[in-house]
């Protein structure tokens, strides 16, 4: 579920978990805007378990992912758990994650109210 806000970072790739299970990721995509801190959304082509968002081995892959895409940095944490739904999964990124961001067009909305101190 992707809308014209959004920035895709990466199309699909397999993902495994720390069962052995295999998940195919659609993308990894976040807004085009925010205010420092960014939500990174992975698509699952299917459903998945609630828990895999903590689970180390699936974020592991992910981050493997983006940083083969140029992402140099922190891995990331889950996000707020009552964002997570049954084909997504939201992780927080850290503060090093937005020089990347800005590679791929984000735009970060907190730095408008900087330049106007």
């Amino acid at each position: 579920m992707t809308t014209d806000t959004d920035i895709q970072l990466s199309g699909p790739f397999k993902a495994v978990d720390s069962s052995g299970s295999s998940h195919e990721v659609k993308a990894i995509r976040i807004f085009d805007e925010g205010y420092g801190i960014i939500d990174v959304y992975v698509d699952f082509s299917g459903p998945i378990e609630n828990s895999l968002c903590k689970d180390k081995v699936l974020i592991g892959h992910i981050m493997t992912k983006l940083r083969s895409l140029g992402y140099v940095g922190p891995d990331f944490g889950h996000s707020d758990l009552g964002l997570q739904e049954r084909k997504l999964i939201v992780l927080e990124a850290p503060e090093e994650f937005s020089s990347f961001a800005k590679k791929h067009g984000w735009k970060n909305l907190a730095e408008e109210f900087d330049e106007e101190e």
